[in-house]
């Protein structure tokens, strides 16, 4: 019952994503996506429940002007998730194929997308850790968005965390060239949100702060 309900949702996205793609994007809808359809029912349709927000087949610009095509891209997260045949990119793979593939990987990266593989097997035989994974990450965007940041605790988190010393409120008033009263709302914002602590916990009055590792997380 579950996979007939797959199936047809599936086709139905996939029939949409053909009518809006350009002849080139199309034409690369046209081709074999059982790689595709096995990420989406094993991993991505039990974890979002919905197509909404992903792209099939998505085209980035690479070097040169040359089109590179992301197998399934997730716009709210900007991430790009595929699928990789173990023959198709170990066994077999030509020089010139592995060279582009790191190439894409790169684009990937100058784009801001977040490249997430699976490999069929881990699908096929792992399933429930890939749907683990999927969720976890899910979890992290969600309480990224819930504790959104604003330019002032950014740049509080960019300037200390590099240097993983403790900082002071003057510090901060120095950074955020804001007085004493604003610069400590910003630090305690920061703590109520978990994303830095006293440096000092055991002491009443807190003079000196750290900035908690996962931070950084809220700046990408």
């Amino acid at each position: 019952m579950h996979d007939k309900l797959f199936e047809r949702q599936f086709d139905l996205f996939l029939q949409k994503q053909k009518a809006e793609a350009s002849p080139r994007r199309r034409e690369m809808l046209e081709k074999d996506l059982t790689g595709t359809i096995k990420l989406f029912k094993e991993a991505l349709w039990p974890v979002f429940k919905s197509f909404e927000g992903f792209v099939l087949e998505y085209e980035i610009k690479g070097p040169g002007g040359i089109s590179i095509f992301l197998d399934v891209f997730y716009c709210p997260y900007r991430s790009s998730f595929e699928c990789e045949g173990y023959s198709a990119h170990a066994e077999t793979i030509t020089r010139s194929r592995f060279d582009f593939e790191k190439q894409r990987i790169r684009t990937m990266l100058l784009h801001g997308i977040t490249y997430i593989p699976f490999s069929w097997d881990e699908l096929e035989k792992k399933g429930h850790l890939c749907r683990a994974f999927v969720q976890e990450m899910v979890a992290k965007f969600t309480s990224r968005e819930q504790h959104e940041l604003n330019i002032y605790e950014k740049e509080i988190i960019r300037a200390f965390a590099v240097s993983r010393q403790s900082f002071k409120i003057d510090e901060v008033c120095g950074l955020i060239q804001k007085k004493t009263t604003f610069s400590r709302l910003v630090v305690k914002s920061l703590i109520e949100k978990g994303l830095i602590r006293p440096a000092r916990p055991t002491l009443k009055r807190h003079h000196e702060f750290l900035v908690e590792e996962t931070a950084l997380f809220y700046l990408q």
